[in-house]
């Protein structure tokens, strides 16, 4: 009990010695367009007294990952609710992982979406729809959030234009982000190819998609 109680004064004392650090940090990285996590009593309330005091003490990563490998565990019990707080903790504390934003949004927008459509104890369909459209938009946002914290890389990009293609079936919007991505450095070869494409289903920007993807097969 006595060994608990110095660990947790320690880290207490860690995490006050740091925070001047922790928020010239927090400035520095705004002026490089990176949104770092703030450390307030909401923040507090979302991951516990513990994680806070964690957190505090610089070990913002591995709280993530222990809330990442429980995600797995409301995943495999579908507790979407649960899933989706695990991943706003983890995105607060980690939001320059992708890879935590992009798996957020795939189980928002994709397996939660899917589960409330063919979810057999809602008879009315109307409320089925509506929930699919919900966890549509959780994912949405999600990718929508991490790009605003990852503004200069192509991934996120890429996904929410996956996003508008396969679940809003927004062709417009999907080719937009396509071409946003394209625009990056480690974009994928093949993303002008996919903004052109997307275009060529919006009516009357046929000629414009033909122009781009001959463009493309001309160089």
């Amino acid at each position: 009990m006595m060994r608990g109680l110095v660990a947790l004064a320690v880290l207490i004392v860690v995490g006050t010695v740091k925070l001047p650090v922790e928020h010239n940090l927090a400035a520095l990285h705004r002026q490089e367009h990176f949104r770092g996590v703030e450390f307030n009593l909401d923040l507090r309330e979302k991951i516990g007294q513990l994680g806070f005091i964690a957190a505090l003490s610089g070990f913002r990563a591995i709280v993530a990952d222990a809330l990442f490998i429980q995600v797995y565990s409301a995943w495999e019990n579908t507790e979407w609710g649960r899933m989706l707080l695990l991943f706003r903790h983890i995105t607060t504390l980690q939001p320059r992982v992708l890879l935590f934003w992009d798996t957020a949004a795939w189980h928002m927008a994709w397996n939660a979406s899917v589960a409330a459509m063919n979810d057999q104890k809602q008879p009315r369909l109307a409320l089925r729809v509506k929930a699919q459209r919900e966890y549509f938009a959780l994912g949405k946002d999600f990718l929508e959030r991490g790009i605003k914290n990852n503004p200069d890389r192509p991934e996120l990009y890429e996904a929410l234009a996956r996003l508008y293609k396969e679940k809003y079936k927004d062709h417009e919007r999907a080719s937009e982000f396509y071409a946003k991505a394209a625009d990056l450095p480690g974009a994928a070869p093949w993303d002008k190819r996919f903004s052109a494409y997307e275009l060529s289903y919006c009516e009357g920007r046929e000629r414009e998609a033909y122009e781009r993807l001959r463009s493309l097969y001309d160089e």
